[in-house]
């Protein structure tokens, strides 16, 4: 039994970012500023962009992104296995979300089933790249294009992920966005903050500009010695903008994900060759060739029916062995809220609530020690009844 409580995550930041925002906060830039500007660059950089927006949060961004793609009325269609801001931004830019099934195998958004669900008003697909892994980018591409839709990738998963050795979020032409996360559990973290990716330089400067309550000019632009005060307001907006303090360990955080990346993998193979012939538990595929997966999460499933008990009830076992697990996700039609707005109740998705009733998350984080995913393997073989 461990002493000391592992959780499912845990962001690892290095003194070096540390003393940037401490930098930041002595030079007054605290909101977006240089740094930002910067992180943007690099980051766009990193991934093959043309455009790279900051943005407090994902779920902004997600915001933003379909703000630019959509007008109020228009349907979008994405997965049901994704968390609540992938939706929330359909609705509140006026969009009517279309959920629809999974692939049992990958857990990705089946493609098959989005085109069952277009209509004169889809306008979007928001695919996720569930885990880390991605979707299968070419039939997206191939669906968009026939059916003159836009796509915005739900990448807050996949930071360091590859399809077919082009690095997702790379610039992939008109109406095409990626949209990130730095959410602490992610491969790298601001504490709360995302970056939109586009080559699609009109959906850039929308968004660029929405993100600061429509204006022209951001106080970046402004405050400069040779700054003008003066700006103009095209639309409403919002205010989204990242800050300097966290751009500073995001740009720190963004030269360390190769090596962060690395650690995850190196942890992932070992659950899988270790857990691979534990009774009960379901092991995610390995990736398909000629693509990278971030490994965001690495989330098995509990075969309920041979192991006689449920998830949560795995999940409970695994904190009395002081061994924190997530869930990551609840189908979102079985929520009450989005069962109303899509009409959809259980049994109407049949792969996302299956995969809903046993997934779970295992600690997976940078800072793991080998101890400490001994210990993770030790636990799941005792609670699945491989040890004692």
């Amino acid at each position: 039994m461990r002493k000391e409580f592992l959780p499912f995550a845990k962001p690892l930041v290095s003194e070096e970012a540390i003393a940037d925002v401490a930098d930041s906060i002595r030079k007054g830039w605290m909101a977006m500023g240089p740094k930002t500007v910067d992180f943007e660059n690099k980051f766009a950089d990193y991934v093959g962009s043309k455009y790279a927006v900051s943005v407090n949060s994902a779920t902004a961004g997600l915001h933003l992104a379909v703000m630019a793609l959509i007008k109020p009325g228009d349907e979008v269609i994405t997965t049901a296995m994704t968390f609540a801001s992938t939706v929330n931004a359909i609705i509140f830019a006026g969009g009517k979300p279309v959920l629809v099934d999974i692939d049992p195998h990958t857990f990705n958004i089946d493609v098959k089933a989005i085109e069952k669900a277009i209509t004169p008003k889809t306008k979007a697909i928001i695919p996720v790249h569930f885990a880390g892994r991605p979707c299968d980018m070419d039939a997206l591409e191939a669906l968009a294009e026939k059916y003159n839709l836009g796509i915005i990738e739900d990448s807050a998963h996949a930071l360091g992920a590859q399809y077919k050795g082009k690095k997702i979020g790379a610039g992939r032409g008109k109406n095409h966005i990626a949209v990130f996360s730095f959410h602490p559990t992610k491969n790298i973290t601001t504490g709360e903050g995302g970056m939109v990716c586009t080559d699609d330089e009109d959906a850039a400067e929308i968004m660029s500009m929405q993100r600061q309550n429509g204006m022209s000019k951001g106080a970046w632009n402004r405050y400069q010695a040779n700054g003008k005060a003066h700006y103009d307001i095209f639309k409403p907006g919002l205010k989204y903008q990242m800050m300097d303090i966290q751009a500073a360990i995001g740009r720190d955080q963004l030269k360390h994900l190769e090596e962060f990346n690395t650690r995850r993998r190196e942890i992932v193979a070992r659950y899988q060759r270790e857990l691979a012939n534990v009774r009960g538990l379901i092991l995610p595929p390995e990736i398909e060739e000629g693509n990278v997966h971030s490994w965001h999460i690495y989330t098995p499933l509990i075969d309920i029916d041979t192991l006689g008990f449920s998830r949560d009830d795995f999940m409970a076992q695994m904190s009395k062995h002081n061994i924190g697990t997530a869930y990551h996700y609840q189908a979102l039609h079985l929520f009450t809220c989005y069962g109303e707005i899509t009409g959809l109740k259980a049994g109407d998705l049949p792969n996302s609530e299956y995969v809903s009733e046993r997934i779970v998350s295992l600690p997976l984080f940078p800072a793991m020690t080998d101890d400490d995913v001994t210990d993770v393997i030790e636990a799941i073989k005792e609670i699945c009844g491989m040890k004692g």
